[in-house]
């Protein structure tokens, strides 16, 4: 389904990344329009899936997951049967927040966050068993400076 997004779509949309927990009136009130309408432009874009979900962003440093990696991955493998179970290795892996295939020297790059190195390290052993890879990188961040879920509108 193809949905036309204009001004008060976006504004809408803008407003529900800020925060999707505001109440239909809110939202209607700061986009200048009533709740009866604000509401159908809502479900026709969830309907068109320009609104895939809504969800909880929350603190992994307050849950005890302070250790932020980015994985670079290179493979000599390139087979159907090895990609699909790569992919549903990485899947399976709730560690893995992100994860692209890339153009270029490295194949892929994961966002992994977990407690620590050493859960770092129980990460990495477990997917190197289950999974024939030719190179692992694994950069430490260390400090994030920039971090959103906000598409630009």
């Amino acid at each position: 389904m193809t949905v036309r997004i204009d001004a008060t779509d976006r504004k809408i949309l803008a407003e529900l990344q800020e925060d999707s927990s505001r109440s239909l009136d809110e939202i209607a009130r700061n986009v200048g329009s009533s709740k009866t309408p604000v509401w159908n432009r809502i479900r026709k874009l969830r309907e068109a899936g320009v609104i895939r979900q809504s969800t909880v962003l929350l603190d992994a440093e307050a849950l005890g997951l302070e250790a932020c990696f980015f994985v670079l991955i290179r493979t000599s493998e390139h087979e159907t049967d090895w990609q699909q179970r790569f992919l549903q290795v990485l899947r399976a892996r709730p560690e893995v927040l992100e994860a692209h295939r890339l153009a270029g020297d490295i194949d892929y790059i994961l966002k992994v966050r977990v407690a620590n190195a050493r859960a770092y390290d129980r990460f990495y052993q477990e997917l190197i068993s289950q999974v024939k890879i030719h190179n692992v990188t694994a950069l430490l961040s260390m400090e994030e400076i920039k971090s959103t879920t906000a598409l630009p509108l």
